[in-house]
């Protein structure tokens, strides 16, 4: 599969610009004592909470609203699976389901516009 993920339709797989962020933090409940001893466990079995920002610098007007309309008709709610490159095997690829609830546009020039968007990853089957 190729990274990035498919709208459907005439633009098939969309492919986010180079550059993307991806952030990482652990879900744990710590407790404190007073003796300055804590103790930390994993809140759940899928405890890492992820978000990816991509952007689709600078492309054709239908392109941007095909990807708008993808992401609206997902509305935030219904996860889709985003294919990105394994930082941890090399040429790799690994696929997660992720949602989209903030995206923005931006009107560069002409027709051509830009896209941010924020992807968060789910633990679903």
């Amino acid at each position: 599969m190729a990274i990035g993920f498919s709208v459907g339709g005439s633009l098939g797989t969309v492919v986010p610009d180079k550059g993307l962020s991806r952030s990482n933090e652990p879900i744990v409940i710590k407790s404190q004592f007073g003796d300055g001893y804590q103790l930390r466990i994993a809140n759940g079995i899928n405890n890492l909470k992820q978000s990816i920002s991509v952007s689709f610098a600078t492309r054709p007007k239908a392109d941007i609203d095909d990807i708008v309309e993808f992401f609206e008709l997902k509305a935030g709610v219904t996860a889709f699976t985003y294919v990105l490159a394994d930082s941890n095997a090399g040429s790799s690829e690994e696929s997660i389901k992720v949602l989209c609830s903030t995206w923005d546009q931006t009107w560069d020039y002409d027709d051509y516009y830009t896209l941010n968007a924020t992807f968060e990853r789910v633990y679903e089957a």
